[in-house]
């Protein structure tokens, strides 16, 4: 359940209530793939760093180790040993971007596993089922994602096709909560408006599946490649026709910049690889801005990461350090670096909330936005 604490010129402070704990909002989820985040990061750094969610991705699971597997395990929270809420992705996205190996139809889609190219159909009620088996707290509906640009005739069927689905994943789900060896019977189910950088697409579609009364929203299909302003312009948009009562996701985003702009017109919950990834090659977001620490100037430099910044890897760790792990390929590096990339994220997240609770949030991000978007 949603609670909606302030309302500022549209940017929203909020609690999100589930059955694993209450999320502080607005909130950036961190993404463990495959139930684990890379770079060496536990469930209990997670809590070190500051997480409220952990997303892990249903095609992943379903394909290793297997989701049943998992539900023999006692789901995906004792498999992961992090207790505190999870959100599955329904697979969607993995399934579409396998773009040549897939075939899509009414029931479902057949595709080949990336692993093995063992052939696997996936529709509504098998994304449901593996959900159910992971007892994930929030499942998400099984929906086309359809890649920018696309013709506005494809985006409509789809768009159609996407509600046709949300309602069979709202009866499966509906089934499964009722069986008693379901091990999540509380699961959530947020619906996912898509219609690429169609506005009318965007709108309608997003008051259909409004009318279902589900547990939460997510705005899908964006952060695919079109410019910023066009993905600001489509949630500006969408987020007046998202049910006011219920908590609003953004897919997928993305950049620090990003967040901010789109916590300004009303969104809640943020995923994205971006923090680990980048962390991984080297690219570090602090509070004076963007460094590559593989560059030859910090060989011997000694300050930490970010001298503002409280993260264990900077109150630890010196620049030279972790640049020669880095050059090094010592497995460290991956570790020290991703820490640092999700103690920033989940840190700004906790800024935002703390600028929206004191009434300056506007100023906050017109600050923060050009700080954090600039590169040393």
């Amino acid at each position: 359940m949603y609670k909606l604490i302030s309302d500022k010129n549209g940017a929203r402070r909020g609690e999100f209530q589930t059955n694993r704990g209450t999320v502080q909002t607005p909130a950036f989820m961190n993404v463990a793939t495959c139930g684990a985040i890379k770079g060496a990061v536990s469930a209990e750094d997670l809590k070190t760093l500051g997480c409220q969610v952990m997303l892990s991705n249903t095609y992943h699971l379903h394909v290793r180790p297997g989701d049943k597997l998992i539900k023999d395990c006692g789901g995906l929270h004792k498999f992961t040993t992090w207790d505190g809420p999870i959100l599955t992705d329904s697979g969607g996205f993995q399934v579409f971007s396998l773009s040549s190996l897939r075939k899509i139809e009414e029931e479902g889609v057949t595709f080949a596993s990336h692993v093995d190219g063992k052939r696997i159909f996936m529709g509504p009620e098998e994304s449901m089922q593996i959900q159910s088996n992971l007892a994930s707290t929030i499942a998400m509906a099984f929906d086309e994602c359809v890649e920018n640009p696309a013709a506005y005739s494809y985006s409509k069927a789809s768009c159609e096709r996407t509600t046709r689905w949300l309602k069979r994943c709202k009866a499966e789900m509906d089934r499964l909560n009722s069986l008693e060896d379901t091990i999540n019977r509380e699961q959530m189910l947020f619906g996912i408006n898509q219609g690429c950088t169609y506005e009318d697409l965007r709108i309608n579609h997003m008051k259909e599946i409004a009318d279902l009364n589900l547990d939460g929203y997510a705005i899908g299909g964006l952060a695919v490649g079109e410019p910023a302003e066009v993905m600001y312009d489509i949630i500006e948009k969408v987020t007046p026709h998202m049910p006011q009562n219920k908590i609003r996701y953004l897919m997928g985003v993305g950049t620090p910049a990003n967040i901010l702009n789109a916590v300004e017109r009303g969104v809640d919950l943020f995923d994205c690889v971006m923090p680990s990834r980048n962390a991984r090659h080297g690219h570090l977001f602090t509070s004076e801005g963007i460094i590559n620490i593989n560059n030859k100037k910090y060989e011997n430099d000694m300050r930490p990461i970010d001298e503002k910044c409280g993260c264990p890897v900077c109150r630890q760790f010196s620049r030279a350090y972790i640049r020669h792990l880095l050059k090094s390929e010592e497995m460290l590096s991956q570790r020290l670096l991703v820490m640092h990339n999700l103690w920033f994220y989940n840190h700004l997240m906790e800024d935002i909330r703390n600028a929206l609770d004191e009434g300056r949030f506007a100023e906050f991000k017109k600050e923060k936005e050009i700080i954090y978007s600039k590169r040393i």
